[in-house]
């Protein structure tokens, strides 16, 4: 049976790592949205050209377009045997799409990683990514100033000051926490308390996701 996995939770929460870890544990894909938006860009190929179009506008990529995105994605052979999605869905309507692209593929798992906002906040503000390949700075490699993936300067990001993160974090609330309360209505919605050190977090998010593939 496939293992299709969707991370939510609001910026600072660790999503992207602990898919990252997650996908490699289980040897599936991570679809990461962002970096699948740079790829299609990359690649030239119609839809790519919609893509870079939108952004071009510097307007944020709309549902239909995502979908397509993601439907191209979970197309590929290496996603059959399930995946690990960091970023999608976002809204009610990208989760009902995902529904009928995972149909007849197995059982959608979707784990929730809840962190107190002033945890995220105090997170946020010391959060470093590489300004060549936009990765996360890992703990034993962010005193370095050098990223771990390809050795290039950690920064911190512009929405990453205080006032930019409490607005970020409000959005989430206003037009995520919709999304957040479908799937909590789901028999494979599942929780973890993603404010524990990243080693205990994963370790909580393996056993969860262990359990709902049984």
């Amino acid at each position: 049976m496939a293992l299709n996995i969707v991370l939510i939770g609001p910026p600072g929460a660790g999503k992207g790592t602990q898919a990252e870890r997650l996908a490699a544990r289980l040897t599936l894909p991570r679809i990461s949205t962002g970096d699948l938006l740079r790829e299609a860009v990359a690649q030239g190929t119609p839809l790519g050209g919609l893509v870079r179009a939108v952004m071009a506008r510097g307007e944020l990529v709309g549902d239909d377009l995502m979908i397509e995105v993601v439907r191209e994605r979970l197309g590929r052979p290496d996603a059959a045997a399930g995946f690990v999605l960091d970023g999608f869905p976002r809204t009610v309507r990208q989760a009902e799409a995902l529904e009928g692209l995972v149909a007849g593929r197995g059982p959608l798992t979707v784990v929730e990683i809840r962190v107190p906002e002033a945890e995220l906040i105090r997170r946020l503000g010391a959060r470093l990514v590489c300004r060549a390949c936009g990765m996360n700075a890992a703990p034993d490699t962010a005193a370095a100033g050098r990223c771990g993936r390809c050795g290039g300067e950690l920064v911190q990001r512009a929405d990453d000051s205080a006032g930019v993160v409490r607005e970020r974090l409000r959005v989430f609330a206003r037009d995520t926490q919709p999304l957040v309360e479908f799937y909590r209505s789901r028999a494979l919605h599942r929780e973890v308390d993603g404010a524990a050190a990243p080693d205990e977090v994963f370790a909580d998010l393996a056993r969860v996701v262990t359990e709902a593939g049984r």
